[in-house]
């Protein structure tokens, strides 16, 4: 019998396995997610050259990657909405709009986090 260390190890790599084919899945069919992954890999580079306070810095890495977990369970939503309910239902799209509004509450979080934090911030770099 495996030792309770081995299996726990094989259960965290099969974990990262099956997470790495969801973010392949949601970068090959997925337009959106593909938007959302560029706007971060070119606001954290940003965030990380500002200076800007510590605390700052980890809130909006932190919103950007609640972007990214918002559209990954959006689309994963979809994707079961679109199976169990070919047509249309009105719950079907409750399920997909309420999803949907998940993702855009996330990126007007960001957004505003990223103006009112590192807004003034950059300002001020590109002022001298």
């Amino acid at each position: 019998m495996k030792s309770t260390t081995a299996l726990s190890i094989v259960r965290v790599i099969r974990a990262a396995q099956y997470s790495e084919q969801g973010i392949r899945s949601a970068w090959r069919d997925e337009a959106a997610f593909r938007q959302e992954l560029v706007l971060v890999l070119l606001l954290a580079p940003l965030t990380l050259w500002l200076p800007l306070p510590r605390t700052d810095t980890v809130i909006l890495l932190g919103f950007m990657g609640l972007v990214l977990v918002t559209e990954l369970l959006n689309s994963g939503l979809e994707a079961v909405v679109d199976m169990t309910s070919p047509d249309f239902h009105v719950l079907a799209a409750k399920a997909k709009d309420c999803g949907s509004a998940a993702v855009f509450v996330a990126l007007i979080m960001l957004a505003g986090a990223w103006i009112a934090l590192a807004g003034p911030v950059l300002l001020a770099k590109f002022a001298h």
